[in-house]
Protein backbone atom coordinates (compact mmCIF):
# COMPACT_ATOMS: atom_id res chain seq x y z
CA UNK A 1 0.00 0.00 0.00
CA UNK A 2 1.85 3.49 -0.86
CA UNK A 3 2.06 5.93 1.72
CA UNK A 4 0.18 9.32 1.51
CA UNK A 5 1.79 12.37 1.40
CA UNK A 6 -0.39 15.59 2.37
CA UNK A 7 1.22 18.55 0.10
CA UNK A 8 -0.12 21.99 1.67
CA UNK A 9 0.78 26.01 0.83
CA UNK A 10 0.99 25.85 -2.69
CA UNK A 11 3.79 24.64 -2.97
CA UNK A 12 5.12 24.35 -6.61
CA UNK A 13 3.30 21.59 -8.67
CA UNK A 14 7.30 19.79 -9.73
CA UNK A 15 6.78 18.75 -5.48
CA UNK A 16 3.85 16.43 -6.61
CA UNK A 17 5.16 15.10 -10.05
CA UNK A 18 8.16 14.03 -8.18
CA UNK A 19 6.62 11.86 -5.45
CA UNK A 20 4.05 9.71 -7.75
CA UNK A 21 7.17 8.85 -10.20
CA UNK A 22 8.40 7.96 -6.48
CA UNK A 23 5.39 5.84 -6.73
CA UNK A 24 3.68 7.79 -3.43
CA UNK A 25 -0.25 8.51 -2.98
CA UNK A 26 0.26 12.42 -3.10
CA UNK A 27 -2.87 14.57 -1.89
CA UNK A 28 -2.63 18.62 -3.20
CA UNK A 29 -4.62 21.16 -1.14
CA UNK A 30 -3.08 24.26 -1.53
CA UNK A 31 -5.73 25.91 0.77
CA UNK A 32 -7.58 23.42 2.63
CA UNK A 33 -10.78 24.53 5.05
CA UNK A 34 -9.65 23.98 9.01
CA UNK A 35 -12.08 20.99 8.60
CA UNK A 36 -10.76 19.70 5.02
CA UNK A 37 -6.97 19.74 7.20
CA UNK A 38 -8.25 18.21 10.09
CA UNK A 39 -9.84 14.96 8.02
CA UNK A 40 -7.07 14.50 6.17
CA UNK A 41 -4.53 14.61 8.67
CA UNK A 42 -4.74 11.11 9.94
CA UNK A 43 -4.34 9.42 6.48
CA UNK A 44 -1.01 11.47 6.47
CA UNK A 45 2.73 9.78 6.52
CA UNK A 46 4.22 12.97 5.37
CA UNK A 47 3.27 16.25 5.09
CA UNK A 48 4.63 19.10 2.83
CA UNK A 49 4.31 23.03 4.10
CA UNK A 50 5.59 26.43 3.02
CA UNK A 51 4.87 29.03 6.04
CA UNK A 52 1.43 29.58 6.39
CA UNK A 53 0.16 25.65 7.81
CA UNK A 54 1.22 25.96 11.81
CA UNK A 55 2.69 21.76 12.50
CA UNK A 56 2.21 21.92 16.37
CA UNK A 57 1.47 19.65 19.13
CA UNK A 58 -2.56 19.40 18.29
CA UNK A 59 -1.53 19.19 14.89
CA UNK A 60 0.78 16.13 15.57
CA UNK A 61 -1.34 14.86 17.61
CA UNK A 62 -3.86 13.88 14.84
CA UNK A 63 -1.93 12.85 12.67
CA UNK A 64 -1.19 9.07 13.95
CA UNK A 65 0.60 7.91 10.98
CA UNK A 66 3.41 11.05 10.26
CA UNK A 67 6.52 9.98 10.17
CA UNK A 68 8.13 13.27 7.91
CA UNK A 69 7.09 17.31 7.82
CA UNK A 70 9.12 18.87 5.43
CA UNK A 71 9.39 22.85 4.62
CA UNK A 72 9.53 23.67 0.94
CA UNK A 73 12.15 26.61 2.29
CA UNK A 74 14.48 27.47 5.00
CA UNK A 75 12.82 29.27 8.11
CA UNK A 76 11.35 26.77 9.95
CA UNK A 77 9.22 28.76 12.83
CA UNK A 78 5.72 26.99 12.06
CA UNK A 79 6.60 23.95 12.97
CA UNK A 80 7.50 22.83 16.16
CA UNK A 81 10.75 20.77 16.09
CA UNK A 82 11.11 19.86 19.61
CA UNK A 83 7.26 18.41 19.84
CA UNK A 84 8.13 16.70 16.30
CA UNK A 85 11.02 15.11 18.02
CA UNK A 86 9.17 14.01 21.12
CA UNK A 87 6.35 12.64 18.77
CA UNK A 88 9.31 10.67 16.60
CA UNK A 89 8.43 13.13 13.60
CA UNK A 90 11.68 14.09 10.94
CA UNK A 91 11.40 17.54 10.12
CA UNK A 92 13.41 18.41 6.72
CA UNK A 93 13.67 22.02 5.39
CA UNK A 94 15.70 23.14 1.78
CA UNK A 95 18.40 25.72 3.23
CA UNK A 96 20.07 26.24 -0.26
CA UNK A 97 16.91 26.77 -2.52
CA UNK A 98 16.25 30.12 -1.53
CA UNK A 99 19.67 32.26 -0.81
CA UNK A 100 20.28 33.91 -3.99
CA UNK A 101 16.50 34.97 -4.77
CA UNK A 102 16.64 36.31 -0.99
CA UNK A 103 20.06 37.80 -1.36
CA UNK A 104 19.01 39.75 -4.94
CA UNK A 105 15.39 40.94 -3.21
CA UNK A 106 17.87 42.75 -0.58
CA UNK A 107 20.18 43.88 -3.60
CA UNK A 108 17.43 45.01 -5.27
CA UNK A 109 15.54 46.91 -2.34
CA UNK A 110 19.03 48.95 -1.72
CA UNK A 111 18.96 50.11 -5.08
CA UNK A 112 15.53 51.06 -5.20
CA UNK A 113 15.92 52.85 -2.19
CA UNK A 114 19.25 54.60 -3.56
CA UNK A 115 17.41 55.64 -6.75
CA UNK A 116 13.60 56.43 -5.46
CA UNK A 117 12.77 54.03 -8.03
CA UNK A 118 8.79 52.82 -6.29
CA UNK A 119 7.85 56.97 -5.80
CA UNK A 120 9.56 57.63 -9.31
CA UNK A 121 7.49 54.85 -11.00
CA UNK A 122 4.16 55.95 -8.85
CA UNK A 123 4.61 59.53 -10.39
CA UNK A 124 4.83 59.16 -13.79
CA UNK A 125 2.00 56.80 -13.52
CA UNK A 126 0.45 59.74 -12.07
CA UNK A 127 0.63 61.69 -14.83
CA UNK A 128 3.77 63.78 -12.78
CA UNK A 129 7.36 64.23 -14.61
CA UNK A 130 8.97 65.26 -11.20
CA UNK A 131 12.88 64.36 -12.05
CA UNK A 132 14.22 67.11 -9.67
CA UNK A 133 12.22 65.71 -6.77
CA UNK A 134 13.86 62.25 -6.99
CA UNK A 135 17.50 62.93 -7.61
CA UNK A 136 19.02 59.76 -6.29
CA UNK A 137 22.60 58.62 -5.09
CA UNK A 138 25.09 56.81 -6.14
CA UNK A 139 25.73 53.09 -4.32
CA UNK A 140 29.28 53.12 -5.36
CA UNK A 141 31.99 54.09 -2.91
CA UNK A 142 29.04 53.77 -0.46
CA UNK A 143 30.05 51.90 2.42
CA UNK A 144 27.21 48.72 3.37
CA UNK A 145 27.00 47.07 6.63
CA UNK A 146 25.88 43.28 6.79
CA UNK A 147 24.76 41.91 10.00
CA UNK A 148 25.04 37.67 9.48
CA UNK A 149 27.79 36.57 7.10
CA UNK A 150 26.65 33.52 6.57
CA UNK A 151 24.89 32.05 3.08
CA UNK A 152 22.40 35.01 2.45
CA UNK A 153 24.57 37.51 3.93
CA UNK A 154 27.90 36.19 1.76
CA UNK A 155 25.69 36.26 -1.81
CA UNK A 156 24.62 39.98 -0.69
CA UNK A 157 28.38 41.10 0.06
CA UNK A 158 29.77 39.56 -3.41
CA UNK A 159 26.75 41.11 -5.35
CA UNK A 160 27.19 44.60 -3.70
CA UNK A 161 31.13 44.60 -4.31
CA UNK A 162 30.48 44.54 -7.78
CA UNK A 163 29.11 47.21 -7.33
CA UNK A 164 31.88 49.12 -6.20
CA UNK A 165 30.46 49.46 -2.44
CA UNK A 166 32.84 49.01 0.82
CA UNK A 167 31.11 46.47 2.96
CA UNK A 168 31.84 46.06 6.57
CA UNK A 169 30.12 42.67 8.33
CA UNK A 170 29.75 41.79 11.85
CA UNK A 171 29.01 38.01 12.55
CA UNK A 172 30.60 36.44 15.97
CA UNK A 173 31.22 33.38 14.02
CA UNK A 174 32.88 34.12 10.50
CA UNK A 175 36.52 34.22 10.06
CA UNK A 176 38.68 36.82 9.11
CA UNK A 177 39.75 34.17 6.16
CA UNK A 178 36.15 34.04 5.00
CA UNK A 179 35.56 37.40 5.25
CA UNK A 180 38.41 38.41 3.24
CA UNK A 181 37.21 35.92 0.06
CA UNK A 182 34.22 38.03 0.20
CA UNK A 183 36.00 41.36 0.20
CA UNK A 184 34.55 42.48 3.52
CA UNK A 185 36.34 43.73 6.60
CA UNK A 186 35.03 42.88 10.04
CA UNK A 187 33.76 45.07 12.55
CA UNK A 188 32.41 45.42 16.20
CA UNK A 189 29.02 46.02 15.86
CA UNK A 190 28.79 49.68 17.00
CA UNK A 191 31.03 50.47 14.29
CA UNK A 192 29.59 48.72 11.75
CA UNK A 193 26.13 50.71 13.09
CA UNK A 194 28.09 54.22 13.13
CA UNK A 195 29.76 53.85 9.89
CA UNK A 196 27.43 52.10 7.37
CA UNK A 197 25.59 53.92 4.79
CA UNK A 198 23.39 50.83 4.08
CA UNK A 199 22.47 48.32 6.68
CA UNK A 200 21.13 44.94 6.10
CA UNK A 201 20.43 41.92 8.42
CA UNK A 202 20.40 38.59 7.66
CA UNK A 203 20.32 36.81 11.36
CA UNK A 204 17.21 34.92 12.86
CA UNK A 205 14.81 37.14 15.96
CA UNK A 206 16.59 36.60 18.98
CA UNK A 207 16.75 38.46 22.18
CA UNK A 208 19.92 39.92 21.14
CA UNK A 209 18.79 41.18 17.47
CA UNK A 210 15.34 41.90 18.50
CA UNK A 211 15.01 46.02 18.01
CA UNK A 212 19.03 45.84 16.85
CA UNK A 213 17.81 49.55 15.20
CA UNK A 214 15.58 51.94 17.46
CA UNK A 215 15.34 55.00 19.08
CA UNK A 216 16.79 53.72 21.90
CA UNK A 217 20.16 53.34 20.00
CA UNK A 218 19.69 56.20 17.53
CA UNK A 219 22.86 57.72 18.84
CA UNK A 220 24.87 54.55 17.45
CA UNK A 221 23.39 55.33 14.11
CA UNK A 222 25.35 56.88 10.73
CA UNK A 223 23.13 59.99 10.02
CA UNK A 224 20.89 59.52 7.43
CA UNK A 225 21.53 55.67 6.96
CA UNK A 226 18.92 53.88 4.52
CA UNK A 227 17.89 49.85 6.72
CA UNK A 228 16.79 47.13 4.48
CA UNK A 229 15.54 44.04 6.69
CA UNK A 230 14.50 40.65 4.40
CA UNK A 231 15.43 38.59 7.38
CA UNK A 232 12.93 38.47 10.15
CA UNK A 233 10.25 41.27 11.09
CA UNK A 234 10.92 42.40 14.51
CA UNK A 235 14.95 43.16 14.09
CA UNK A 236 14.17 46.76 13.58
CA UNK A 237 11.64 48.10 15.86
CA UNK A 238 8.65 48.38 13.95
CA UNK A 239 7.25 51.04 16.26
CA UNK A 240 10.53 53.76 15.89
CA UNK A 241 10.52 53.58 12.30
CA UNK A 242 8.03 56.84 11.34
CA UNK A 243 10.24 58.60 14.42
CA UNK A 244 13.71 57.94 12.73
CA UNK A 245 12.72 58.99 10.12
CA UNK A 246 11.07 62.31 10.36
CA UNK A 247 14.33 62.90 12.55
CA UNK A 248 16.33 62.37 9.82
CA UNK A 249 18.38 59.57 11.76
CA UNK A 250 17.60 57.45 8.63
CA UNK A 251 16.76 58.46 5.06
CA UNK A 252 15.02 55.53 3.74
CA UNK A 253 13.57 51.73 4.87
CA UNK A 254 13.11 48.81 3.28
CA UNK A 255 11.10 46.25 4.53
CA UNK A 256 10.16 42.87 3.20
CA UNK A 257 9.09 41.10 6.76
CA UNK A 258 7.07 42.07 9.24
CA UNK A 259 6.22 41.63 13.16
CA UNK A 260 3.19 40.06 11.98
CA UNK A 261 1.95 38.86 8.55
CA UNK A 262 -0.43 39.98 7.09
CA UNK A 263 -0.33 43.64 8.57
CA UNK A 264 -2.11 44.74 11.44
CA UNK A 265 -3.11 47.92 10.96
CA UNK A 266 -0.44 50.00 12.61
CA UNK A 267 2.06 48.42 10.59
CA UNK A 268 -0.30 49.75 7.89
CA UNK A 269 0.27 52.98 9.12
CA UNK A 270 3.77 52.70 9.31
CA UNK A 271 4.30 51.76 5.54
CA UNK A 272 2.33 54.78 4.37
CA UNK A 273 5.61 56.94 5.38
CA UNK A 274 6.65 58.00 1.99
CA UNK A 275 10.20 56.68 3.09
CA UNK A 276 9.46 53.09 3.63
CA UNK A 277 9.60 50.65 0.77
CA UNK A 278 7.87 47.69 1.33
CA UNK A 279 7.18 44.10 -0.10
CA UNK A 280 5.16 40.97 1.54
CA UNK A 281 7.43 38.77 1.93
CA UNK A 282 8.81 38.49 -1.41
CA UNK A 283 12.24 37.40 -0.92
CA UNK A 284 11.92 33.35 -2.25
CA UNK A 285 9.43 34.01 -4.52
CA UNK A 286 10.41 33.95 -7.77
CA UNK A 287 9.83 31.09 -10.04
CA UNK A 288 13.70 29.51 -9.60
CA UNK A 289 13.51 29.32 -5.81
CA UNK A 290 9.99 27.73 -5.63
CA UNK A 291 10.74 25.28 -7.80
CA UNK A 292 14.23 24.82 -6.22
CA UNK A 293 12.55 24.43 -2.63
CA UNK A 294 9.53 22.14 -4.19
CA UNK A 295 11.93 19.84 -5.91
CA UNK A 296 14.26 19.21 -2.90
CA UNK A 297 11.75 19.14 -0.75
CA UNK A 298 9.75 15.97 -2.78
CA UNK A 299 13.23 13.97 -3.21
CA UNK A 300 14.60 14.81 0.93
CA UNK A 301 11.04 13.42 1.67
CA UNK A 302 11.21 10.33 -1.11
CA UNK A 303 14.13 9.28 0.20
CA UNK A 304 13.72 9.42 3.85
CA UNK A 305 10.36 7.36 3.43
CA UNK A 306 12.35 4.91 1.58
CA UNK A 307 15.50 5.03 3.94
CA UNK A 308 17.57 5.90 1.53
CA UNK A 309 18.71 9.02 3.14
CA UNK A 310 18.29 12.09 5.35
CA UNK A 311 19.24 15.30 3.58
CA UNK A 312 17.66 18.30 4.80
CA UNK A 313 17.35 16.64 8.06
CA UNK A 314 16.91 19.28 11.28
CA UNK A 315 16.21 16.48 14.12
CA UNK A 316 17.59 13.29 12.76
CA UNK A 317 20.08 12.48 15.18
CA UNK A 318 17.96 13.81 17.99
CA UNK A 319 15.01 11.23 17.32
CA UNK A 320 17.68 8.23 17.07
CA UNK A 321 19.25 9.06 20.38
CA UNK A 322 16.09 10.39 21.99
CA UNK A 323 15.66 7.11 23.93
CA UNK A 324 18.75 6.20 24.70
CA UNK A 325 19.48 6.94 28.25
CA UNK A 326 23.27 7.10 28.41
CA UNK A 327 23.51 10.11 26.11
CA UNK A 328 20.87 12.20 26.96
CA UNK A 329 22.45 13.82 29.83
CA UNK A 330 25.58 14.67 27.88
CA UNK A 331 23.56 15.86 24.89
CA UNK A 332 22.13 18.43 27.55
CA UNK A 333 25.16 19.27 29.16
CA UNK A 334 27.00 19.72 25.97
CA UNK A 335 24.12 21.77 24.59
CA UNK A 336 24.08 24.08 27.55
CA UNK A 337 27.82 24.38 28.23
CA UNK A 338 27.56 25.46 24.32
CA UNK A 339 25.13 28.48 25.49
CA UNK A 340 26.60 29.20 28.82
CA UNK A 341 30.96 29.52 26.24
CA UNK A 342 29.39 31.65 23.59
CA UNK A 343 28.11 34.39 26.33
CA UNK A 344 31.43 34.45 27.46
CA UNK A 345 33.26 34.02 24.28
CA UNK A 346 35.77 36.97 22.22
CA UNK A 347 33.92 37.93 19.11
CA UNK A 348 35.00 36.56 16.49
CA UNK A 349 36.00 32.51 17.80
CA UNK A 350 36.92 31.03 15.10
CA UNK A 351 38.94 28.37 17.10
CA UNK A 352 37.42 25.52 19.92
CA UNK A 353 38.99 22.92 21.18
CA UNK A 354 36.90 20.14 22.55
CA UNK A 355 37.86 17.02 24.98
CA UNK A 356 36.00 14.12 26.58
CA UNK A 357 36.96 12.02 29.43
CA UNK A 358 35.38 8.82 30.87
CA UNK A 359 32.73 7.16 29.59
CA UNK A 360 31.15 9.96 27.38
CA UNK A 361 34.36 9.91 25.45
CA UNK A 362 32.45 7.18 22.77
CA UNK A 363 29.86 9.81 22.03
CA UNK A 364 32.59 12.52 21.45
CA UNK A 365 31.30 13.34 17.42
CA UNK A 366 27.62 14.24 18.45
CA UNK A 367 28.53 16.04 21.67
CA UNK A 368 30.55 18.41 19.34
CA UNK A 369 27.22 18.47 17.33
CA UNK A 370 25.64 19.40 20.74
CA UNK A 371 28.08 21.73 21.92
CA UNK A 372 28.00 23.65 18.44
CA UNK A 373 24.20 23.68 18.29
CA UNK A 374 24.02 25.97 21.57
CA UNK A 375 27.17 28.02 20.65
CA UNK A 376 25.49 28.95 17.30
CA UNK A 377 21.85 29.09 17.90
CA UNK A 378 20.31 31.76 17.55
CA UNK A 379 23.56 33.82 16.00
CA UNK A 380 22.86 32.36 12.16
CA UNK A 381 19.86 32.57 9.49
CA UNK A 382 19.01 29.33 10.22
CA UNK A 383 17.43 26.69 12.82
CA UNK A 384 21.32 25.32 14.34
CA UNK A 385 21.02 21.48 15.73
CA UNK A 386 22.75 18.62 16.19
CA UNK A 387 21.96 17.96 12.20
CA UNK A 388 23.48 21.08 10.97
CA UNK A 389 26.05 22.83 13.55
CA UNK A 390 28.92 21.53 11.52
CA UNK A 391 27.64 22.64 8.51
CA UNK A 392 27.44 26.73 10.07
CA UNK A 393 30.36 26.04 11.69
CA UNK A 394 31.99 25.02 8.92
CA UNK A 395 30.52 27.54 6.36
CA UNK A 396 32.36 30.32 8.55
CA UNK A 397 35.68 29.03 8.63
CA UNK A 398 35.79 27.76 12.41
CA UNK A 399 38.42 25.35 13.32
CA UNK A 400 37.20 22.34 15.17
CA UNK A 401 39.32 20.15 17.01
CA UNK A 402 38.07 17.52 19.71
CA UNK A 403 39.66 14.68 21.82
CA UNK A 404 38.70 11.75 23.67
CA UNK A 405 39.91 9.30 26.44
CA UNK A 406 38.36 6.91 28.33
CA UNK A 407 40.30 7.22 31.43
CA UNK A 408 37.94 9.24 34.21
CA UNK A 409 39.79 12.60 35.51
CA UNK A 410 38.31 14.02 38.94
CA UNK A 411 34.94 13.30 37.93
CA UNK A 412 33.92 10.16 36.17
CA UNK A 413 32.75 11.84 33.14
CA UNK A 414 33.80 15.19 31.49
CA UNK A 415 33.25 17.89 28.54
CA UNK A 416 36.03 20.56 28.34
CA UNK A 417 35.45 23.32 25.98
CA UNK A 418 39.14 25.62 25.10
CA UNK A 419 38.57 28.50 24.04
CA UNK A 420 40.65 30.66 22.31
CA UNK A 421 44.30 32.56 23.83
CA UNK A 422 43.00 35.97 24.72
CA UNK A 423 39.42 34.59 26.44
CA UNK A 424 38.61 36.16 29.62
CA UNK A 425 37.71 32.75 30.62
CA UNK A 426 39.24 30.21 28.45
CA UNK A 427 39.31 26.33 29.69
CA UNK A 428 35.45 25.33 31.06
CA UNK A 429 34.78 22.27 32.11
CA UNK A 430 31.44 20.40 32.58
CA UNK A 431 29.40 17.68 33.51
CA UNK A 432 25.66 16.12 34.31
CA UNK A 433 25.60 15.46 38.06
CA UNK A 434 21.80 13.82 37.41
CA UNK A 435 18.98 14.16 35.41
CA UNK A 436 17.91 18.02 34.10
CA UNK A 437 21.07 18.82 36.59
CA UNK A 438 24.31 20.02 34.66
CA UNK A 439 27.03 21.96 36.16
CA UNK A 440 30.49 23.79 35.09
CA UNK A 441 32.72 22.50 37.36
CA UNK A 442 36.05 23.43 36.78
CA UNK A 443 36.96 27.19 34.96
CA UNK A 444 40.71 27.68 34.53
CA UNK A 445 42.32 25.79 37.04
CA UNK A 446 39.77 27.28 39.60
CA UNK A 447 37.11 24.47 41.08
CA UNK A 448 33.92 26.12 40.87
CA UNK A 449 30.04 24.80 40.90
CA UNK A 450 28.06 26.51 38.51
CA UNK A 451 24.65 24.97 37.73
CA UNK A 452 23.78 25.55 34.08
CA UNK A 453 20.71 27.24 34.00
CA UNK A 454 19.05 30.84 34.57
CA UNK A 455 20.71 34.09 35.43
CA UNK A 456 24.62 33.97 35.87
CA UNK A 457 27.25 36.40 36.41
CA UNK A 458 30.76 35.56 36.99
CA UNK A 459 33.56 38.12 37.65
CA UNK A 460 37.60 37.58 39.00
CA UNK A 461 38.45 39.10 41.65
CA UNK A 462 41.38 39.41 44.55
CA UNK A 463 40.30 37.23 47.44
CA UNK A 464 39.86 39.05 50.32
CA UNK A 465 36.99 40.02 52.97
CA UNK A 466 34.28 42.35 52.29
CA UNK A 467 34.25 41.35 48.67
CA UNK A 468 31.00 39.13 48.50
CA UNK A 469 29.61 42.00 50.56
CA UNK A 470 30.62 44.57 47.54
CA UNK A 471 28.61 43.12 44.80
CA UNK A 472 25.60 41.69 46.63
CA UNK A 473 25.32 45.09 47.84
CA UNK A 474 24.75 45.80 44.46
CA UNK A 475 22.54 43.20 42.95
CA UNK A 476 19.93 43.92 46.52
CA UNK A 477 20.40 47.95 45.16
CA UNK A 478 18.99 46.82 41.80
CA UNK A 479 16.63 44.55 43.08
CA UNK A 480 17.97 41.34 42.18
CA UNK A 481 17.47 38.77 44.56
CA UNK A 482 20.69 35.79 44.92
CA UNK A 483 19.72 32.82 44.21
CA UNK A 484 22.77 30.33 44.10
CA UNK A 485 27.00 31.57 44.62
CA UNK A 486 29.88 29.51 44.18
CA UNK A 487 33.18 30.53 44.41
CA UNK A 488 36.31 29.01 43.46
CA UNK A 489 40.07 30.21 44.80
CA UNK A 490 43.78 29.55 44.46
CA UNK A 491 46.47 30.23 46.81
CA UNK A 492 47.79 33.54 44.42
CA UNK A 493 44.82 35.70 46.30
CA UNK A 494 42.85 35.18 43.49
CA UNK A 495 39.58 33.85 43.01
CA UNK A 496 36.51 33.41 40.59
CA UNK A 497 32.85 34.32 41.89
CA UNK A 498 29.40 33.20 40.34
CA UNK A 499 25.60 34.21 41.23
CA UNK A 500 22.70 33.14 40.05
CA UNK A 501 20.31 35.83 40.54
CA UNK A 502 16.40 35.97 40.54
CA UNK A 503 16.65 38.51 37.20
CA UNK A 504 19.54 39.75 34.08
CA UNK A 505 22.14 41.77 34.72
CA UNK A 506 22.06 44.90 32.14
CA UNK A 507 25.01 46.26 30.57
CA UNK A 508 25.02 49.34 33.23
CA UNK A 509 25.15 47.05 36.25
CA UNK A 510 27.87 44.91 34.86
CA UNK A 511 29.41 47.67 34.22
CA UNK A 512 29.41 49.24 37.69
CA UNK A 513 30.38 45.96 38.87
CA UNK A 514 33.91 46.55 37.28
CA UNK A 515 33.79 49.46 39.11
CA UNK A 516 34.00 47.94 42.39
CA UNK A 517 37.62 47.65 43.95
CA UNK A 518 39.22 44.33 43.21
CA UNK A 519 36.36 43.33 40.79
CA UNK A 520 37.32 42.58 37.11
CA UNK A 521 36.37 40.64 33.93
CA UNK A 522 32.70 40.80 35.02
CA UNK A 523 30.54 38.35 32.43
CA UNK A 524 26.71 37.61 32.22
CA UNK A 525 25.16 34.68 31.01
CA UNK A 526 21.54 34.05 30.63
CA UNK A 527 20.25 30.22 30.09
Amino acid sequence: MSQTVLVLDGVDAICGEILKDRGFNVIDKPKPSTEEFEKLLPEADAIIVRSATKINAETLKKAEKLKVVGRAGVGVDNIDIKEATRSGVLVMNTPDGNTISTAEHTCGLILAMARNIPAAVDSVKAGRWDRKLYMGSEVQGKTLGIIGLGKIGSNVASRMKSFGMNILGYDPFCTEEHARDLGVKLVELSDLLGSSDYLTVHTPLTEKTKGLVSLKNKDQLKKGMFIVNCARGGIYEEADIVTLLDEGVVSGVALDVYSSEPLTDELKEIVKHPGVICTPHLGASTTEAQGKVAEQIAIHIADAMEGKGFAGSLNGKSIALSTNDEVQPFLKTAEKLGQFAVQIAPNYTDEISLSYSGTCARHSEVLTDAFLSGFMDGYTEDVVNLINARFHADARGMKITETATKESRIYSDLIQVTLPEGADYRVISATPFGDNDFRIVDIDDYGIEIHLEGDIVIYRNVDKPGMLAATSSAFANNGLNIAALSLGRKKDSQAITAFTLDGKVDESLRLALEELDGVHTVRSVSL
